[in-house]
């Protein structure tokens, strides 16, 4: 059984049909990569998955369990962390604040705690700006910091949403680095990236999205490979 599952999947944005029979799996323990062109309907795939958008028809499943309908602070709450496009940290926060608010629904001291700790041996860099504000940090610090907050909730499910967007190309492999070390240490990451390229070379699998539509899946060597996404996205 897949550990996230969506059959089917209508959005809406008012009038405009943004989701249009969305279906994917994310397996236990996979990096499945969603690519697609601007305005293709990745983002709100993911805030669909996290409730910030409801669907108006098909399932979303965790752990064969409905979410379809579940708010937003539960769906974090059932295992599923969002990290959005713009990093969205709290910035008159400092760094500890913003990552206690990501443990929001725990309240056993000692776990808060050791999350921290496990967020700084990903992320040494944020450590050192422990009481220094979210906002008057660097782009790719504010990255690592709101990874680093999705992960104070102890998800089940990391779903990243442009994670590269804005960074240096250093930053930008540091930040690839750190997604396949959590991988490897078991965590299960659904991602949204416009650098095609970089996404699959992580991944598992891959789903590609059209205008609302998933118009090709497969494995990161079998996208790789293709000759319509090498044109369309990797050119």
């Amino acid at each position: 059984m897949p550990l996230l599952e969506l059959n089917n999947v209508h959005a809406y944005y008012g009038g405009i049909h943004a989701l249009k029979g969305i279906t994917l799996y994310v397996n236990k323990g996979e990096i499945v990569s969603l690519i697609g062109s601007n305005g293709a309907g990745k983002s709100t795939t993911l805030k669909t998955i996290s409730g910030g958008v409801k669907p108006k028809e098909g399932t979303i499943l965790l752990n064969g369990q409905a979410i379809s309908d579940v708010p937003p602070h539960e769906t974090v709450i059932s295992g599923i962390a969002h990290v959005p496009e713009g990093r969205r940290i709290f910035p008159r926060l400092t760094v500890k604040e913003n990552l206690e608010m990501g443990a929001f629904s725990v309240n056993e001291k000692r776990v808060i705690a050791e999350r921290m700790e496990k967020v700084f041996q990903y992320f040494p860099r944020i450590k050192e700006r422990l009481h220094q504000r979210g906002g008057t940090m660097s782009g790719g610090e504010q990255q690592m910091l709101a990874i680093g907050r999705a992960l104070m909730s102890g998800p089940s499910i990391l779903m990243l949403d442009e994670p590269s967007m804005g960074l240096a190309p250093i930053i930008v492999d540091q930040i690839f680095s750190i997604i396949k070390e959590l991988n490897d240490s078991g965590m299960t990451i659904l991602l949204v990236e416009q650098n095609a390229y970089q996404a699959l070379q992580v991944a598992h699998r891959g789903y590609v999205i059209q205008t609302g539509e998933i118009k090709m899946t497969g494995t990161n060597i079998e996208l790789l490979g293709d000759d319509q996404i090498k044109e369309a996205y990797l050119a």
